[in-house]
């Protein structure tokens, strides 16, 4: 090729053949030229007029030649001048002109203050590649031949196209934004940041989606330097890099996306963190070194050990899943402060016996607590310092969280963390309950494994498996350190009997030679758990449900019990009692049917019998039966509620309250026997039961209001006929009137003396009554003997008989018919006969037995009888008034020492 003259033709010659694409010509046309093409020019050329969507590969060697001024040519080899041969000098020069090249310093472009023109192109070039073409894919393979050339060019490279890349075009396609090279640039970071992770997921079948974006978007993305800023620390040495402080929002920015997906989603948290290791944790290509000053490596690291805590400490879900998740987060910070934990959490929980803590190395107080929510990324934050202090305490608090949630009671890290600062003892036993009921409810289909485990979790999260530490100490960094170790044990004590695991609880509390707790203790827990079996029992039967767990339970230590068998023979009085009312029918409320608490509960339990009485026919027969339930409620302390550990068997008036609770037993037994018309009963009773009592001995409210009433009952149509007379009257009449004054005069003797008058007038009426009717019997004794002889009766035989005498059919009536002249006495006539009866002995009432039984001569046997006989009533009120001379002396003007032998 003929040389050109004009300098014109050849700028207009290389336009062409750029615009055209052949770089070989040239790169001939610019060694030929070079006086002419210098290198900005050519460059700008390129720019101007290379078509942007000519392969990359097809100028970068070019460019090199360029750079290095290695551009050579042929200059046998003949070029092609056709395109500007034709034009005048003056037309060449117009045109050039015209040309209007870029420049190629670019505002936008991050040169950091680079005026090499190489550098400034290849800047200017991948804009308009992607600006005009949309081949950013192509970038790449332009930009990194120059890694080298310029640290620019390779910071630009790794934190700029990199992420946009992967993020439109490889990790991501199908969820491209608008975004140019350029507009991405120029994002602020939080919004540059929120692009690259805006699909940043679990979403991906492997599950590492999120440690990829990470590693191969955001941390080349925050390799630029200008997303950095040191700050030198007040009075420290400018010349020590390490004094310089480290600032960068951008990862800041980071730091708080984590701490974010920890709130929204663990899943998310832990695959960050299992994921990746960090900014130095990045996938560039080939050909792209980077790495961070060595003051700001520390400084990242510490921040993203920092953030990884906190992150776990955000996990606000407490499934077994989640706090599996947080362990894993905690074991991989673990790792990289050079402390190993076990695999898995669940390998950790089953060797709780190597994980202790220990005391002093963690600071302790209320106010740490703050730090679990607030300030959580700050230096001065001492929960999430990045020091094997702060991440074994972690690890203990998530232990502590799992321990709890596989027992049944779910519990943050959070939660966790705040029972074992604040140290609130409530609040601690609170937990403890809730975790031993959840044992209990979740261990009845387990063996006893499962229980020995479930308490072995409870000690280790009271200590942290500090050995012998207790509250009082100070030592205790547990969860539960606020709560003494008895406490747990005692309560789990308690769960054990309550569902009837004896043989572990005698196992653990018995037969185990550390005792785990004081005799003392067992005791009462058996005890109390018996009573507690007791009080929920729903049927009365000691053979069945409540009852025989209550009866079990009581027996369940027997050799700790046999120390304290008051409790036990408290327990067993309860049962008995309980026991003898199972046979009966018993409503206490309409619509509930008796339940044994009822007799621990009850404000009087004897009144339970009355109500047994009242709804039981006939059950008044048994009173024997009621009288040893009423001994058995006092003997189970019911009557004195005494919870005590004396037995009531010790009590010095043990005799004189059974003897109190048996009269009014009695007394129940003879108002129910009056209630159902049942006098012969009521009759038997009291003078049984009720008639040997005296005034001298303990005053009470029932007998002798029982003794009234069976005083003052009045026979009628619905009442039993008695079933045998024996010594008594034949008149039935008679005979229920002599038995009224029976139970009259045992009133008198046991009234108190406010009652007395009140009974007096009662017993008078019924003395009258009993005249009135010996009156009437004599009467018809007489019309009797007064029809003649047997002979006249029809039927009679004629031989007459050998002259009789025949006794009457009623020798008390006939008696009494001898004695009629004597009128009903008076009060003012009981003093008297009271006075005359003082010297009388009170068994004058045995006296009255059946006459001679020798029937030879009848006369005798009749003038026998005429001697012996005294009135009934005169023998009764003897009897009634012979105690009253002393007691009542006062009220009937009765002269005591009148009728007395005197002394001799």
């Amino acid at each position: 090729m003929a040389a050109l003259v004009s300098p014109a033709k050849v700028v207009l010659l290389a336009v062409h053949l750029a615009a055209h694409g052949d770089l070989t010509s040239l790169a001939a046309l610019a060694a030929r030229e070079a006086t002419v093409l210098r290198k900005e020019l050519l460059l700008r050329i390129l720019l101007t007029h290379l078509p942007e969507t000519v392969p990359s590969n097809a100028y970068v060697g070019f460019l090199e030649k360029l750079r290095d001024d290695q551009l050579t040519a042929d200059l046998q080899a003949e070029l092609d001048i056709s395109p500007v041969e034709s034009l005048s000098e003056e037309q060449a020069s117009r045109r050039v002109t015209k040309l209007h090249l870029l420049k190629l310093a670019l505002p936008d472009a991050p040169t950091q203050g680079e005026n090499d023109p190489i550098t400034l192109f290849l800047f200017h070039r991948a804009y308009r590649v992607d600006e005009e073409a949309g081949m950013l894919p192509q970038l790449p393979d332009l930009l990194l031949p120059f890694i080298d050339h310029s640290p620019a060019i390779r910071a630009w490279a790794a934190s700029t196209i990199l992420p946009l890349l992967r993020r439109n075009f490889e990790y991501y396609p199908h969820h491209a934004t608008p975004y140019t090279l350029l507009d991405f640039q120029r994002l602020p970071d939080p919004a540059a940041l929120e692009y690259l992770l805006s699909q940043t997921s679990l979403d991906d079948s492997d599950g590492n989606s999120i440690g990829r974006d990470l590693r191969g978007m955001v941390a080349p993305w925050l390799h630029n330097e200008a997303r950095w800023r040191q700050h030198v620390e007040v009075g420290s040495d400018t010349s020590n890099e390490g004094s310089k402080a480290q600032s960068c929002p951008a990862w800041e920015k980071l730091l708080e996306w984590i701490l974010l997906q920890s709130t929204s989603s663990w899943r998310t948290a832990a695959a960050v963190i299992e994921q990746w290791n960090g900014p130095q944790d990045i996938e560039l290509l080939s050909g792209i070194p980077l790495q961070y000053p060595e003051s700001r490596q520390r400084f990242v690291e510490d921040s993203y050990t920092r953030a990884a805590i906190a992150a776990t400490y955000l996990i606000n879900e407490s499934t077994l899943e989640a706090l599996e998740g947080a362990y894993r987060m905690a074991s991989k910070i673990s790792a990289k402060l050079n402390e190993d934990l076990p695999y898995s959490l669940r390998d950790a929980v089953s060797g709780l016996s190597d994980f202790v803590f220990l005391p002093g190395t963690f600071p302790r107080g209320a106010k740490l607590t703050a730090f679990m929510r607030n300030d959580l990324l700050e230096e001065t934050n001492p929960l999430t310092a990045p020091n094997p202090v702060a991440t074994r305490f972690l690890v203990f608090l998530i232990i502590s969280a799992f321990l709890s949630a596989r027992l049944g009671v779910p519990c943050t890290i959070r939660k966790a963390g705040d029972l074992a600062m604040l140290k609130d003892q409530r609040e601690q036993k609170g937990e403890i309950l809730k975790l031993i009921r959840s044992i209990a409810s979740h261990g009845a289909n387990h063996n006893d494994e499962h229980w020995v485990r479930a308490r072995n979790d409870l000690l280790w999260l009271h200590s942290w498996g500090v050995p012998g530490s207790d509250h009082a100490g100070g030592a205790t960094h547990g969860i539960f350190g606020a709560v003494s170790k008895e406490f747990i044990e005692t309560e789990f004590l308690k769960t054990l009997l309550a569902n009837t695991r004896y043989t572990l609880a005698k196992r653990l509390y018995e037969d185990d030679s550390n005792e785990n707790l004081s005799i003392e203790t067992i005791q009462d827990v058996v005890y109390q758990s018996a009573l507690h079996a007791f009080d929920n029992a729903s049927n009365p039967n000691r053979t069945r449900g409540g009852l025989k767990k209550c009866d079990d339970t009581i027996n369940a230590l027997p050799r700790t019990m046999s120390s304290a068998m008051h409790l036990k023979k408290r327990v067993e009085a309860l049962l008995k009692a309980a026991h003898a009312l199972s046979d009966y029918r018993l409503v206490l409320r309409q619509g509930e049917p008796f339940s044994p608490v009822v007799l621990r509960v009850h404000s009087d339990p004897i009144s339970i019998i009355d109500r047994v009485l009242e709804q039981n026919p006939r059950a008044y027969t048994r009173l024997q039966e009621f009288s040893e339930t009423g001994f058995n409620m006092m003997r189970a302390g019911l009557l004195s509620r005494s919870e005590g550990p004396a037995s009531i068997a010790s009590s010095e008036n043990q005799f004189d309250d059974m003897a109190m609770v048996e009269k009014r037993i009695v007394a129940m037994c003879v108002e129910a026997a009056l209630r159902e018309n049942d006098f012969e009963t009521a009759y038997s009773y009291v003078m049984s039961r009720l008639g040997t009592s005296t005034a001298h001995e303990t005053a009470d409210e029932w007998s002798w209001s029982a003794a009234l009433k069976a005083g003052q009952y009045t026979r009628t149509e619905a009442s039993q006929q008695p079933t045998h007379l024996g010594t008594a009257s034949g008149n039935l009449e008679i005979r229920h009137l002599e038995h009224r004054l029976d139970c009259l005069a045992t009133a008198l003797r046991i009234a108190p003396q406010s009652q007395l008058q009140e009974i007096l007038k009662t017993f008078r009426r019924c003395e009258e009554q009993l005249d009135s009717a010996i009156q009437e019997e004599a009467a018809k004794e007489a019309a009797w003997d007064a029809v003649g002889d047997v002979a006249d009766l029809p039927g009679a035989f004629d031989t007459p008989q050998p002259p009789r005498v025949y006794p009457p059919r009623n020798s008390t009536a006939s008696a009494a018919a001898r004695h009629t002249e004597e009128a009903p006495m008076s009060l003012f006539d009981l003093s008297r006969a009271t006075a005359r009866a003082a010297q009388k002995n009170f068994t004058a009432l045995s006296s009255l037995q059946v006459m001679g039984q020798d029937k030879s001569n009848d006369q005798e046997v009749v003038a026998e009888q005429d001697q012996q006989r005294v009135r009934k009533r005169d023998q009764l009120r003897d009897a009634a008034t012979e105690t009253l001379v002393s007691g009542v002396g006062w009220l009937i003007g009765a002269n005591v020492q009148r009728g007395r032998p005197e002394a001799s």
